[in-house]
């Protein structure tokens, strides 16, 4: 499971390719990618045959009117004929480009669910607790439909070429039209039932992704990074735009992001403020100073040249962002959010395209995803490579990353079923670094990454391929924990609602922790630090994972149990509670492990605040 030696600096590995010793540092992999029952679960758009472990679905959703054409639904060609009928079929109708209504990105506002899609977005009540209510359809074509909300204020990503200015469906032909749009969306959603565009933030390679970047002094000022990963436009479409590598053009809209200044008191003054060189070589300057690309060694798969990011994902507290960037993961101080630079890279030749990423809690370590392939192939079969299309856990030291391990879905799935790690987020339980993520059509899955060297997989929904024997695109697109559920935009079939549920590796407690967490706003690409309340069911959290240990100290888990005990049924325990947390301090003292050490001093802390 540990991740080999070629997990590099930029620098490093290009210095290593200079030798032969990259291909003599190859291991094979130690995770297995075998059969289980999920391999094997029946065909069927709407009917085919689902199995989960450790979580339950609840609520199955189907696209609401104008989201959904079953003749919209994308196979890849397997063949010239199939080829030449889809791009047949594409000419004669728009509206059949691939995903083109293809379900993305999600943010969860004021109880409002906001799910993207190629075609626009849609807006759920999940306020109730019960099936998520369709409250609002936007209809507003050109992908990818990424979606961030603040305040009454929603951006989504357009990237295509058939965007328009006004939203329209008829599309914008030819190499250059005035009324094309690329770019990032501002729309006012104060009134959800006649939303309107006040901004089009029109950028030079689109837009595919965006995340929000509060001002860390100034609320009347918002920051979007935006990444574009598409072709550049032509100058003759947008001034600022010129293409090429940089030692032909220094002014190439590659080898940036764009930085938009979003002003919250006039919105549709937003504007690009800077498009900064991230991928700069730190010494010489050098705008292409990270991965040039291309096979790294004798059995490494080609990797994305590093001139755009995929998805940044920034964690305002502590002043980071982590940058899936194609060729390279990276890390960005963004403590003057309007000019991020980046402080470490990584590089691995068994990432193919660095897709995205997610920090745990404490800031320390990222997990990012490799979507090997682009997200339509079928890459989780058992002959595929472990280490190919698979979630790489870094630790952050003293600013810098440092790979630890691989991670892949360890159900071997089916050729038609298109496969790769996506979209995830963390799931809030004390003393534990989960995350919740999608796989495409492998589902949905919760990874335990607390030992950084050992991830594991500890539950998982999955459904058949939409149709046995031929493989079209669909599946969990993003999978995010959003006030203690699970929801999963499924790419063809709609939005799942899934629930976590008590297992041998996941306690009620642990669960009843994590459902306590609740926020007013959540957009997965800006995480915010989670912080519990004082109560029983943490602590119980706590006891449950420090109960699983094999050496546990039966002894100190026995009067940690009396002390949640006295907690749940006496108002007033100082004496006690005090007692418990200087035994947990004295613990934690002699505790050599760092994970157990971590949460014994949590369970001490939380005791003493009890005593008061």
């Amino acid at each position: 499971m540990n991740v080999r030696s070629t997990l590099l600096s930029t620098v490093a590995a290009l210095g290593v390719l200079m030798t032969a010793g990259l291909a003599a540092a190859q291991a094979p992999a130690a995770q297995v990618i075998q059969a289980d029952a999920r391999s094997a679960l029946t065909g069927g758009l709407h009917d085919a045959g689902q199995l989960a472990s450790g979580l339950t679905l609840e609520y199955s959703v189907a696209p609401p009117p104008g989201f959904f054409d079953a003749e919209a639904l994308f196979a890849p060609p397997r063949n010239q004929a199939e080829a030449e009928a889809f791009q047949a079929r594409m000419r004669s109708n728009p509206r059949y480009g691939p995903l083109a209504l293809a379900n993305t990105d999600m943010a969860l506002s004021d109880g409002k669910l906001f799910v993207g899609n190629f075609n626009g977005f849609n807006a759920y009540d999940v306020s109730k607790g019960g099936a998520p209510e369709l409250v609002m359809s936007v209809v507003c074509p050109g992908g990818q439909g990424d979606v961030s909300i603040h305040g009454d204020l929603l951006f989504m990503s357009v990237e295509e070429n058939r965007g328009r200015l006004d939203c329209g469906t008829s599309g914008a032909a030819g190499d250059v039209n005035a009324e094309r749009f690329r770019g990032v969306r501002i729309f006012d959603i104060s009134d959800l039932n006649a939303p309107r565009q006040i901004a089009a933030v029109q950028t030079c390679r689109g837009s595919h992704t965006h995340t929000l970047v509060p001002h860390p002094t100034d609320p009347r000022k918002l920051y979007v990074y935006n990444s574009g990963t598409s072709n550049v436009r032509k100058t003759e479409e947008l001034a600022i735009c010129t293409d090429g590598q940089p030692d032909q053009n220094p002014d190439t809209a590659l080898f940036s992001i764009d930085v938009i200044e979003v002003p919250l008191d006039r919105p549709q003054d937003a504007a690009i403020v800077n498009r900064p060189r991230i991928f700069a070589d730190s010494q010489t300057g050098r705008v292409a100073g990270l991965w040039r690309g291309g096979a790294a060694g004798i059995a490494s798969q080609r990797t994305a040249q590093t001139n755009q990011c995929h998805d940044i994902t920034v964690y305002p507290e502590i002043g980071l962002a982590a940058g899936a960037c194609s060729g390279n993961g990276i890390l960005l101080d963004i403590s003057d959010p309007r000019n991020p630079t980046r402080v470490s890279d990584i590089f691995d030749p068994d990432m193919a395209y660095w897709h995205s990423a997610t920090f745990n809690n404490a800031g320390d370590k990222v997990v990012f995803t490799d979507e090997w392939g682009g997200g339509i192939g079928a890459r989780c079969r058992a002959e595929d490579p472990s280490t190919w299309g698979a979630d790489m856990v870094a630790t952050i030291e003293n600013r810098t990353l440092r790979g630890r391990a691989f991670h892949k879905l360890p159900s071997a799935q089916g050729s038609d079923e298109n496969c790769v790690a996506h979209n995830g987020m963390i799931v809030p339980v004390p003393g534990r670094d989960l995350m919740v993520q999608a796989w495409y059509q492998g589902g949905v899955s919760i990874m335990d990454f607390t030992d950084a060297t050992k991830p594991v997989e500890i539950a998982y929904f999955d459904r058949g391929p939409v149709e046995a024997g031929k493989l079209y695109v669909a599946g969990s697109w993003s999978a995010y924990w959003l006030n203690g559920r699970i929801y999963s935009s499924e790419i063809a079939r709609g939005l799942d609602v899934l629930k976590l549920a008590p297992s041998e590796h996941l306690s009620a407690a642990e669960i009843a922790a994590a459902e306590s967490v609740m926020a007013d706003t959540i957009n997965p690409q800006t995480q915010t630090r989670v912080r519990w309340p004082d109560h029983p069911d943490v602590a119980q959290a706590y006891l449950d994972q420090l109960s699983r240990a094999p050496a546990a100290d039966a002894a100190l888990l026995a009067q940690i149990r009396a002390g949640v005990d006295r907690w749940r049924t006496s108002a007033d325990d100082r004496s006690g509670a005090s007692d418990l947390a200087a035994a947990l301090a004295a613990a934690a003292q002699k505790e050599t492990g760092t994970i157990a050490k971590g949460r014994l001093t949590a369970l001490a802390e939380m005791f003493q605040r009890r005593a008061g």
